[in-house]
């Protein structure tokens, strides 16, 4: 019997998750992909549901995980069109690792520094 290794030395891994990384890096796109896991969003509902993206960058962010095959955009043949985005099947194969993050966060978050959460423009309103 010949002997078969598990791992193709062709391919290297620290490429691999570099490019997979990559998919997943930006400010915001994490926490994009975090809300879609749960449910479908209207572009609305996201910008609301997450404070201090501005509508530019989660346009942007948007765009880059629907091309990288992440997401899903279906527009709706409406006056106003109605737009919206679901999580992809692809995208669905990182459950198990969203899971795994949010048991993480569940174990060791609040061992951790607090950071302000407030992130881009700050809302325009009557603040003191």
């Amino acid at each position: 019997m010949e002997k078969q290794s598990m791992a193709d030395p062709a391919i290297n891994m620290h490429e691999e998750m570099r490019r997979a990384f990559a998919l997943l890096s930006g400010k915001w796109k994490l926490e994009i992909m975090w809300l879609l896991n749960q449910r479908i969003y209207r572009f609305g509902e996201l910008r609301k549901a997450i404070p201090g993206i501005t509508q530019h960058m989660l346009t942007a962010q948007l765009r880059e995980l629907e091309a990288d095959g992440l997401v899903d955009r279906t527009v709706f043949p409406e006056v106003p069109p109605r737009v919206e985005y679901a999580i992809t099947e692809k995208a669905r194969g990182l459950g198990p690792t969203m899971e795994a993050l949010s048991a993480w966060w569940q174990t060791y978050g609040s061992s951790l520094p607090q950071r302000p959460t407030s992130r881009g423009r700050k809302a325009s309103g009557n603040e003191t």
